[in-house]
């Protein structure tokens, strides 16, 4: 037994308790946790049992495709003929943990395929051929990460609901990380059975997300130790970061129309003032798009250099996912998406939230005319 003596700092500290632990802290800690997912769940139309926390969207991403096609596979039993037959999707525009867990599962004897894409959208005429009996699940983003594009998923969703060829029908888990600032969150907007977000795409918080996911489909975790989360993400939540995820999407949702209306207006005015100063020049986008991104081609240029300019001018941009600056193709997504090498490897993703001002893109925008001049007079030097 030990004497509970509070002092200043402990009070500073905030609540830190274990959630799990029965004693005062303990329950703060987890009346904490169980408002937060309270409020995910509200804002996202499920019930709060349905929201499970994970350390962010990679996490999520990765126990939707891995813990789900194993779940079927441990279900089928190893000697059920058609166990290995389980036919998976995904985006190839996706982020790497969506790409990367789907040919992990390649591995394991799932058959895997790249879902259709035409003109910035899944071809569903085509995804509708590729479908079979064995088909299982469809795994693809809300919004591309990368050029802002946003994806049909309410077309896939209506694709698969469709399919009679198996017995039961194909789930469809959606990324919707990088929506919550200008899209509606709920998973009847998305069309989807299961939905990943992440905290560090809407506020200052990063190491937790969440996978929402209803308890009657199947998950297989990937270690034991606790039955914390239904048992899916065993060991000791953390409610601080909970608390603040569930707030910084409570007023990403609240302002949603207020930043989509400015961020559509902002991007006008700085996609303008960009193509009328530097030559040469290429914009991804499709027929929907977030606002605040926006992703360039810039063809024959070191977009590498062009980002170390602009982060000493004060700008921080980006050519591709951070998950992948070490590819030498450039970007992925937009190889897939446009199909030119060139522009691929010279691209730059520029994107802002509801902090930044027009003053400060119109001052951005002038940095990066005067960078690319730069660049482009080295090059004829």
């Amino acid at each position: 037994m030990f004497w509970r003596r509070r002092t200043y700092l402990d009070r500073a500290a905030g609540v830190t308790g274990n959630p799990s632990s029965p004693h005062e802290e303990g329950r703060q800690a987890r009346s904490m946790l169980e408002d937060s997912r309270r409020t995910i769940a509200r804002l996202t139309e499920v019930q709060p049992d349905d929201v499970i926390f994970t350390s962010g969207a990679t996490e999520s991403n990765a126990l939707a495709i891995l813990g789900y096609a194993r779940a079927l596979r441990q279900r089928a039993g190893a000697d059920t003929p058609g166990r290995n037959n389980i036919h998976v999707l995904y985006l190839p525009t996706a982020h790497a943990s969506i790409v990367g867990n789907a040919k992990l599962l390649q591995t394991e004897g799932v058959v895997v395929e790249a879902l259709p894409v035409t003109d910035y959208r899944v071809d569903t005429a085509a995804l509708a051929k590729m479908l079979r009996k064995g088909t299982a699940l469809v795994s693809m983003d809300a919004v591309c990460g990368e050029t802002g594009v946003v994806w049909n998923t309410r077309e896939v969703a209506s694709v698969l609901a469709a399919f009679k060829g198996a017995h039961n029908r194909p789930l469809l888990h959606i990324d919707a990380s990088q929506a919550p600032l200008t899209e509606k969150i709920t998973r009847a907007h998305f069309g989807a059975d299961m939905l990943t977000f992440d905290a560090s795409k809407v506020g200052d918080v990063r190491g937790i997300g969440v996978l929402i996911v209803h308890r009657t489909i199947p998950l297989v975790p990937f270690y034991m130790g606790g039955g914390q989360e239904r048992g899916l993400r065993p060991g000791s939540e953390a409610p601080e970061l909970a608390r603040s995820f569930a707030e910084s999407l409570s007023i990403a949702s609240e302002n949603r129309e207020i930043f989509r209306a400015s961020a559509a207006q902002a991007r006008v005015l700085l996609a303008d003032a960009i193509k009328k100063s530097i030559p040469n020049i290429h914009i991804q986008e499709g027929r929907s798009q977030v606002p605040h991104i926006l992703n360039l081609s810039l063809p024959g240029r070191d977009t590498d250099y062009l980002v170390m300019i602009l982060d000493e001018a004060g700008f921080a941009v980006s050519t591709r996912s951070a998950c992948e600056t070490d590819s030498e193709d450039g970007s992925r997504a937009v190889l897939v998406l446009t199909g030119d090498t060139d522009r691929a490897r010279a691209t730059v993703r520029i994107s802002w939230g509801p902090s930044v001002h027009v003053r400060e893109l119109q001052r951005f925008s002038r940095a990066f005319a005067k960078a690319v001049a730069f660049i482009d007079k080295g090059a004829r030097g």
